[in-house]
């Protein structure tokens, strides 16, 4: 049985540009898949359709049995402490240290006045300090996020998506701003951890290479159309060049 399904979403900017038309997919409880295609594919608007940052103009998201695109705002903000998702730019609020921006991954556990005058209770610090010594951050914890590398900065995004003890990871181009190298320590721990808190994970990503090496499952975009839906075991690359070169002659 689907964990996460997506029946039919449709989204339709204000501009008139159809991002989205009519993707269906679904995710068991096991699964790493990734999204692949260009920009401009509907990758990162699927991403935040799942979760309403981006309102769908039509379809259905159903997460662990509720219809998430059905929810009134309050129930939805609730619902989105159960998706983590960490951004391409990193999202962080620089003039906070790592561990707040850490701790900020609680808020929707936490009362407003205690978010206000960052007075966290004991229990979610001490949780925090372990998962930034989980992601190899626990001798930066005092450092603004502005003085980290961008490798570390993801790493903090990381954490803040783990403080939500999170039922699925919603993962947006998290390598496109790190080197090689970064990129594919950052995508081990990932998968490290995804595995070890038996998360499941949707992440887009533009390189071949990680998707094969990190998914059970490969889902190709293009143009906002699902053109792709396989095992990774069974994807050639002619058929993930294809992906690209239907995308680039649109």
């Amino acid at each position: 049985m689907a964990f996460l399904a997506v029946h039919d979403v449709r989204m339709t900017y204000p501009t008139g540009e159809e991002a989205l038309k009519g993707v269906d997919l679904e995710m068991t409880v096991q699964e790493v898949v990734a999204l692949l295609g260009l920009s401009g594919s509907g990758k990162s608007t699927l991403l935040r359709c799942i979760n309403r940052l981006v309102e769908p103009t039509a379809g259905k998201v159903v997460l662990d049995d509720v219809e998430v695109t059905g929810l009134p705002r309050r129930e939805l903000r609730r619902m989105r402490q159960r998706m983590g998702m960490i951004f391409q730019e990193f999202n962080l609020v620089d003039r906070l240290t790592v561990l707040e921006n850490v701790l900020a991954g609680c808020l929707g556990y936490t009362s407003t006045w205690r978010c206000f005058f960052r007075a966290f209770h004991r229990e979610d610090i001490a949780r925090a300090i372990d998962t930034c010594d989980r992601v190899g951050l626990v001798d930066h914890i005092r450092k603004r996020a502005d003085q980290l590398s961008g490798g570390q900065r993801q790493r903090v995004g990381i954490a803040r998506a783990l403080m939500q003890r999170p039922k699925i990871l919603l993962v947006d181009e998290p390598t496109s701003s790190l080197d090689p190298k970064i990129g594919r320590e950052v995508m081990d721990l990932m998968a490290r951890l995804a595995e070890e808190e038996h998360i499941p994970m949707l992440v887009s990503v533009h390189d071949l290479g990680l998707a094969k090496r990190y998914a059970s499952r490969i889902v190709g975009l293009q143009g906002g159309v699902k053109v792709l839906d396989s095992r990774t075991g069974d994807v050639d690359a002619a058929t993930l060049d294809n992906i690209y070169d239907v995308a680039s002659d649109a």
